[in-house]
């Protein structure tokens, strides 16, 4: 029933040591849903040849793609149950938007999407993904029951693969299931002819409750059988006839629909008694309250490739038996009924397959109760409303707290449970503006939803009261005399284009909440005309009118440094040419200008009888490197300071963009992106090295948004040798954060020193990330560096 409670889960057996050669694969079919298909999904069906039934507890059918490549894995589904003598075992696969006619009840479910020609099935005494991807090798697991390849598989039993498989076409065995461990020999192309443990085929058992019963009479099927005990429905492709439940929740613009809910729930804590119906096009006319029969086909719904999926009944038929009903009670969110465990893993595969564990993670819990009504009370905020009328909360206040009121992320292993999404579902209303450490007091509660932003949501049918805790942005200190101060400042795809407010607000950041820094390095400084893509590179009227402003709100008459970028060739917005920029105080500290740098060029260190300096100044590091393709390339000067000479390295790597949700199907989720910014951080780490090899008492600052986080391998690499000092891990750790995202509170800017920079005040002034009303999504920080201190001994 998946409501909030204890129930004992009883542990599946170990998989057989000696797996029986009784069980096989009967027939594999990857062109479900596909051009010119029947059948909407795809399958694999088991047979057992044995006198006994053969026990599926703890196996998986899993599937590889027939040419796998370096980066193809084995997707797993998990199975339950066992194969009578001398019967078929139904696994569902992957839907399409092709084909008429679902499959027959599946006795397992999961959502990999097979080729119609080419691929590779096994059937595993096991759950853990193989890692063989060659005959040889997997002939040698014996882990592995039987085996399949199709098409042109690499991976196969005999002397060749089944062939003739296609998107109107299966391969089978004969009905004797005989197997001689040559697919070419055992399988023969024809018509799909999908047969599940009840013997049923397409048409034989929908499943779906239509018993010819009264119109106003419940079907069969109620939604926890529709839900089911994993991610996926066991319905799913197929039409469902009066499931009755309550209207819980009206969605009358975006994704159209409702929510319904049985109000008389299952002893099983993992289905829930809530399913999503959705309309389409067509606003719902039902309300809240209402005790309805829906008739429609089951669908799951992925709102991105990687993310999980909502159950949902769509091209619905709807029955209003009557209104006004009491509605079913909510379940509590709290630090009580959250698992403090995240989500479970499936060596990178999908997790959709395996059976849900509600009292041990977080994700399984949101899943069990996926559409059900929610509530908490007295929540803190801990991610600012944002201009779509949405906010997080914590519905755990002791887990990780920020000392300003938000939650902490500070490990890939713990990610923060107790955060929660908050939208609303009355349009009427105005969403209200919520910064971190505000309180949303009262009793909230409405419908828990999932979406591609996020993850788990609640439709908030009823919004708590919005107390405000009265966050102030924070001011940091004037440096001393003797004190260089250098900062940072992601400000957001400025360009000359921007409204003047915008670049009253961001100079007001410099010029007063940072103190008037003597070196700002800017990242996202766009062109002249913004993302008018025109081949304009330059950003001089964008650098004049911020300078202006910055003057305007009480700073200095700061000067720049800058190289224009190849057009189109660093990433961003299109057109937008962002590039990293710095302004300096020219009445405090003075910029070294070695001419000849561009796009293109690289520059070096150098010793001379003068001592070491760069060959360009402003120059870039390696730009040429496939390090920075698509990617801004790191900005150096050479700057003095009281007769003592500084190097300042400005970033902005290449965003996590493309990455896996940590709440997605794929667990652990891939961070694709991380490779391109280990080897951008080992460009950067090398140059430092180069520097401190012509001079080991440099005073080096690398600085700007890595766009990773201080335990990340970016940061790693970029600190290895010990050639740099990340300053965030100087804070305390409540301290660490510069950028809010998902409710979590996190470092993706950064400022590191080398090793002769030893007296330093640091400081991550918060005046963005944490507030509704923000100039940027990033937070500025900055260092004083006390030059007198750092001299050569």
């Amino acid at each position: 029933m998946g409501a909030a409670g204890a129930f004992a889960f009883t542990a599946l057996p170990a998989a057989h040591a000696t797996p029986s050669a009784a069980a096989v694969i009967a027939e594999v079919y990857g062109g479900g849903g596909n051009s010119g298909a029947t059948l909407t999904r795809d399958f694999v069906e088991l047979g057992n040849a044995g006198s006994a039934a053969y026990d599926l507890s703890g196996y998986s059918v899993q599937y590889l793609p027939g040419t796998p490549s370096s980066g193809s894995t084995w997707q797993v589904t998990a199975l339950t149950g066992a194969i009578a003598p001398g019967a078929r075992y139904l696994v569902g696969e992957g839907t399409g938007s092709g084909g008429t006619t679902a499959l027959p009840t599946t006795d397992a479910t999961g959502s990999i999407a097979m080729s119609a020609t080419s691929g590779t099935i096994a059937l595993v005494s096991g759950t853990t993904a193989l890692t063989c991807k060659t005959a040889a090798d997997c002939a040698a697991d014996p882990s592995i029951v039987d085996l399949t390849g199709y098409g042109t598989a690499v991976v196969r039993e005999g002397s060749g693969p089944a062939t003739g498989a296609s998107n109107t076409a299966s391969v089978a065995r004969a009905d004797s299931l005989a197997d001689t461990d040559d697919n070419a020999a055992d399988f023969t192309a024809g018509t799909p002819s999908p047969v599940n443990s009840a013997g049923q085929t397409p048409g034989s058992g929908d499943g779906g409750g239509g018993d010819g019963g009264s119109p106003t009479d419940p079907g069969t099927v109620r939604v926890h059988d529709i839900q089911g005990t994993t991610r996926l429905s066991p319905y799913s492709g197929q039409t469902v006839t009066r499931v009755p439940g309550l209207v819980t929740g009206v969605r009358s613009s975006g994704s159209l629909g409702y929510w319904i809910q049985d109000p008389t729930p299952d002893a099983d804590p993992r289905t829930s008694e809530a399913v999503f119906v959705y309309t389409g096009s067509t606003k719902p006319t039902v309300a809240v309250g209402d005790s309805v029969l829906v008739t429609g086909k089951v669908s799951e719904y992925y709102p991105s490739s990687t993310s999980q999926s909502n159950t949902e009944i769509t091209g619905p038929t709807t029955t209003v038996l009557s209104g006004g009903n009491a509605l079913p009670d909510a379940v509590t969110l709290d630090a009580t009924s959250v698992p403090d465990a995240y989500i479970p893993t499936a060596s990178g595969g999908s997790i959709e397959s395996l059976a849900l564990q509600p009292t041990v993670y977080a994700q399984d819990f949101f899943e069990s109760i996926e559409g059900m009504r929610v509530a908490f009370a007295d929540a803190r905020v801990v991610g600012a409303s944002d201009a779509y009328g949405e906010l997080w909360v914590t519905v755990k206040p002791d887990e990780n707290a920020t000392a300003r009121g938000g939650t902490l992320y500070s490990s890939y292993d713990q990610p923060n449970t107790g955060r929660i999404e908050v939208m609303s579902l009355d349009t009427a209303s105005t969403f209200p503006a919520a910064n971190v450490g505000d309180e949303l007091s009262g009793v909230t509660t409405g419908p828990l939803d999932y979406s591609t932003y996020g993850g788990y949501n609640v439709q908030a049918t009823q919004l708590g009261t919005l107390v405000d805790n009265g966050l102030k942005q924070e001011v940091t200190r004037k440096q001393k005399k003797d004190e260089l101060a250098v900062a940072t400042y992601n400000v957001e795809n400025l360009d000359a284009l921007d409204t003047q407010e915008k670049f009253d607000r961001l100079a007001e950041g410099v010029a007063v909440n940072l103190n008037s820094p003597d070196i700002v390095a800017l990242e996202e400084i766009q062109d002249d005309n913004g993302a008018t893509n025109d081949g304009t590179v330059t950003a001089e009227a964008t650098l004049k009118r911020f300078t202006d402003a910055v003057r305007a709100a009480g700073g200095p008459v700061y000067k720049w440094r800058y190289i224009s970028p190849t057009n189109d060739a660093d990433g961003g917005e299109p057109g937008g040419n962002i590039r990293q920029v710095f302004l300096f105080n020219p009445k405090r500290v003075s910029f070294t200008d070695h001419p000849g740098g561009d796009a293109t060029t690289a520059t070096s260190v150098v010793k001379t009888r003068k001592g070491v300096e760069l060959t360009y100044s402003p120059g870039r590091i390696d730009p040429t490197d496939a390090a920075w393709e698509d990617s801004r390339k790191p900005l150096v000067g050479e700057f003095t300071f009281q007769g003592e000479q500084v190097f300042v390295v400005a970033n902005h790597f290449i965003s996590k963009g493309g990455d896996q949700p940590i709440h997605g199907r794929y667990q652990p989720p891939a961070r694709s992106s991380e490779t391109q910014r280990a080897a951008q951080a080992a460009e950067v780490n090398t140059f430092v090295k180069s520097l401190l090899a012509a001079d080991k008492n440099a005073k080096a600052i690398v600085l700007g948004d890595l766009n990773d986080y201080e335990f990340s391998q970016t940061v790693t690499t970029l600190t290895a040798d010990k050639v740099l000092t990340p300053l965030i891990t100087t804070l305390p750790a409540a301290e660490r954060y510069t950028y809010v995202y998902d409710g979590n509170s996190q470092t993706l800017d950064h400022i590191l020193t080398s090793p002769a920079v030893t007296s330093f005040n640091y400081d991550v002034v918060h005046i963005n990330a944490e507030f509704a009303d923000q100039a940027s999504d990033h937070d500025p920080q900055i260092v004083r560096i006390d030059v007198s201190k750092c001299r050569k001994r």
